[in-house]
């Protein structure tokens, strides 16, 4: 991937988690500067530790686009909420699964140019995408979407696996990167509007 397609996919990255991010704050009634921490937190996160565990420069340190990106993000999405006088929850998971998606991709490329194996790089990808939501929703007292049973962090792999079958497959740069993408969204979405979930355990027996 060219550096300046990198820099465009974070970028919208960490501007569709830092919506997410303002949105719960206005759900849950966060105001003033309390916005802009979870805000950023929840565009960040994930990107932060992705760095540290591959022993690179801090992404939004070393380039400071990923600043006004998310600062940007969270002054629109103030604004657009003073103009609605109810918003839907949807609204909120949406743009948590495309920021998602977007950066589980993000995760598993800059891995792979770090020369790590594939299956790091999915790890990467699942922990470049979840964390940032999940500082979030342990901020507000909620219990992170990664942890709720839904399909969030097994839609991350999914999409990761897509990503390695087609790189192995020989299929283009670009449908590597779309079927990620579109694997990771279209299973969280599934899992939002259709209820979704992995069984991994049977049901207890009652008594």
């Amino acid at each position: 991937m060219s550096s300046d397609y990198f820099l465009f996919l974070n970028l919208v990255g960490v501007a569709f988690f830092a919506v997410s991010g303002t949105l719960m704050g206005y759900d849950k009634e966060v105001d003033g500067i309390g916005v802009i921490v979870l805000a950023s937190v929840t565009a960040l996160g994930g990107g932060t530790l992705r760095d540290i565990l591959l022993d690179e420069p801090i992404f939004w340190i070393d380039q400071v686009y990923y600043l006004y990106s998310t600062y940007i993000a969270i002054l629109l999405t103030i604004l657009s909420i003073r103009h609605v006088s109810r918003l839907s929850q949807n609204y909120l998971l949406f743009f948590d699964a495309v920021g998602l998606g977007l950066f589980n991709i993000i995760g598993i490329e800059k891995s792979l140019i770090n020369e790590t194996g594939m299956v790091v790089a999915i790890t990467m990808g699942v922990t470049t995408g979840v964390f940032g939501g999940l500082i979030r929703d342990v901020i507000c007292k909620e219990i992170p979407l990664v942890m709720r049973g839904e399909l969030y962090a097994t839609a991350c792999i999914a999409g990761g696996l897509v990503y390695a079958a087609l790189l192995y497959a020989g299929a283009p740069y670009a449908w590597c990167i779309l079927g990620a993408l579109f694997t990771t969204v279209f299973l969280r979405l599934g899992a939002i509007h259709w209820g979704w979930q992995p069984k991994l355990y049977r049901k207890k027996n009652p008594g």
